[in-house]
Parts: structure tokens; C-alpha cells; sequence
């Protein structure tokens, strides 16, 4: 039951674009297509589920040592290591999922979305987390890693259906490109606002 309440307030309560503002800049750069909004979705659940088990696992050997001041260095380090360890690998394995991503992974490292969900299950496996929200184990901080992973590919693909509608209407001209953009985004993140009574 705890994993489901964990899945369903990082998909729809708490999602990272709709509510926490995170990763805006894929949001509002990539979505204008389906398919490249459905790809940069597809890279960043990969790259952030694994980049949060790495950094999970790097912050309790930092804890160990006493060294947690070295935290969002060490996190930035390790992400963009992985996304050039991944991109490697796919090259490798896969020639076409690679060539599928194609800009994708680098982008991936400047995303903060990755970043922020790795400070953020650092943050509730804290021995200092507050005692509401208890403290997370590997599987769960996993299970929420890749929860908000969907709860970002849900946003893109959604709001990447709507700019290709918007792009087929007569939008006025003031509001053509990015503002209509952002009014379209509001709107979105009000529509998930009426989620936050689940969990």
C-alpha cells in the first residue's frame, strides 16, 4: 500500500513539472512534437531512476565518512558521468534506441529535474527527515524515483498534445509561440492541482 500512495502522489499530486517546477526548460523546449516529447521522456525515466539508486547509495557512503557537505557536487558529478556512461552503452548495444534519443541524453544533464529528485530522496532517507514523512529505504526511494519519472513523462506528453492542437487554431497573434504556451501550462497545472486530496 505505501508503494502505491508513493506512485500515485509522485505522479499526480506532487509532479515535478506541474507542482515542484522542476525541468521547466525540456518542458517548455522539447514539447512542441509528440514523438520528441515522448523521447525525452523515455531518456529522463532512465537516466533519473538510476542516477537516484547511484546517489542513494554514494550519500550513505558520505554519511559514513562525514562528508555530506560534499552532497550536490558529488550528485552533479555522478549524473553527468551516467548520462555519458549511458549514452555510451546505447551507442554500443543499441545503435537505434541511440539514434531514437539522439540529443535527448545530453540534455539530460542539465536537466535539474534529476538532480532535484536525487537531493530530494536524500532529503526523506535522512535520519533528520521529519517524522511524518518517516525515513526512505532503497526500494521506496526507487519506486519514487521512477514514479516522478512517469509523473514528467505524463506532463510532456500531455502538454505536447496540446501544443500541436494549439499550433492547428487561430491563436492571436500576441499570444502566439511561447505565451500561449504558458497559459496552456497554467491551466495544466491547475487541472492536476485538483489531485492534491488523494494522498
Amino acid at each position: 500500500m505505501e508503494y502505491i500512495l508513493i506512485i500515485i502522489s509522485a505522479i499526480f499530486v506532487n509532479n515535478i513539472l506541474l507542482s515542484q517546477f522542476l525541468g521547466i526548460c525540456p518542458f517548455l523546449g522539447v514539447s512542441n512534437k509528440l514523438s520528441t516529447a515522448s523521447g525525452m521522456s523515455m531518456a529522463v525515466c532512465f537516466v533519473i531512476t538510476l542516477a537516484t539508486v547511484v546517489t542513494y547509495l554514494l550519500n550513505s557512503l558520505l554519511a559514513k565518512f562525514g562528508l555530506e557537505f560534499l552532497q550536490t557536487i558529488s550528485f552533479i558529478l555522478v549524473i553527468a558521468a551516467l548520462v555519458q556512461m549511458v549514452e555510451i552503452v546505447l551507442k554500443k548495444i543499441s545503435p537505434s534506441l541511440y539514434s531514437a534519443l539522439g540529443i535527448f541524453l545530453p540534455l539530460i544533464t542539465t536537466n535539474c529535474a534529476v538532480l532535484g529528485v536525487a537531493l530530494t530522496v536524500v532529503q526523506k532517507s535522512s535520519p533528520f527527515a521529519a517524522a511524518a514523512d518517516g525515513m526512505m529505504n532503497l526500494g521506496e526511494a526507487t519506486v519514487y524515483a521512477f514514479a516522478t519519472s512517469l509523473g514528467f513523462g505524463l506532463a510532456m506528453v500531455l502538454f505536447a498534445g496540446l501544443r500541436e492542437q494549439l499550433a492547428l487554431n487561430d491563436v492571436p497573434k500576441s499570444f502566439k509561440g511561447i505565451p500561449i504556451a504558458l497559459i496552456t501550462a497554467s491551466i495544466l497545472a491547475m487541472a492536476f492541482m485538483g489531485f492534491s486530496g488523494l494522498v
